[in-house]
């Protein structure tokens, strides 16, 4: 029977996400294949965590697509982007914590253009009067990705139901990045540059919302 590479891909981001420097064998194991099996589908530890990489970068782009982002009011689209995101969650986690895939082009650039979907989504809801724009579009686009791979983490340790999942991501992201009726408006300040993976990549630039 024709082993599916996603589902290996899945067992290994299991494996993986906890424990960087698992063995091969490990991941085999995980997966319910032979050590030879995986070797054939992957060469390679750094080839395996590629796909990985670019596992989880076209399942938060399918989200993306999924939630259509880019229709109705911000917050509504949010709402639609946290159940579609959900599911993957763990493979968030491995982009979050994963640092060799971002010496990668082919990946920097899927990480771009996804990640400036989340900002521009981000920066509309700034312009409609729903999101604080006293928090930067680009720092909001972090904060929501990094609390998706922390859903991911918690589902993983137990730490969480997966019931759970979406309606505790929305209402923590949402209570903190809602905008307050009696809340002042600051004048526009610097942000930072559309999201990279590493923070000390990033350049100064204006954000307008």
């Amino acid at each position: 029977m024709a082993t599916d590479r996603d589902t290996v891909l899945e067992a290994a981001v299991g494996v993986l996400s906890r424990r960087p420097g698992a063995h091969l064998d490990e991941i085999a194991r995980a997966a319910h294949i032979s050590r030879a099996t995986l070797h054939r589908l992957f060469p390679g530890r750094d080839a395996l965590i590629r796909e990985v990489g670019l596992l989880g970068l076209r399942r938060f782009a399918t989200a993306l697509d999924t939630a259509a982002i880019e229709q109705d009011d911000a917050q509504t689209a949010l709402r639609r982007l946290v159940d579609a995101a959900v599911p993957d969650a763990m493979l968030c986690a491995f982009l979050a914590g994963e640092n060799q895939l971002y010496e990668n082009d082919e990946i920097n650039d899927l990480w771009e253009v996804q990640i400036e979907r989340l900002h521009a989504l981000f920066l509309r809801g700034q312009r409609e009067g729903a999101f604080r724009v006293e928090l930067s579009a680009a720092w909001l686009s972090e904060a929501f990705f990094d609390l998706v791979a922390g859903i991911g983490w918690a589902i993983q340790d137990g730490r969480l139901a997966p019931r759970d999942a979406a309606f505790s991501l929305a209402e923590l992201f949402l209570g903190g990045a809602l905008r307050r009726p009696d809340a002042p408006v600051p004048v526009p300040t610097t942000r930072t540059a559309p999201l990279t993976h590493s923070t000390s990549d990033r350049k100064p630039e204006t954000d307008t919302p």
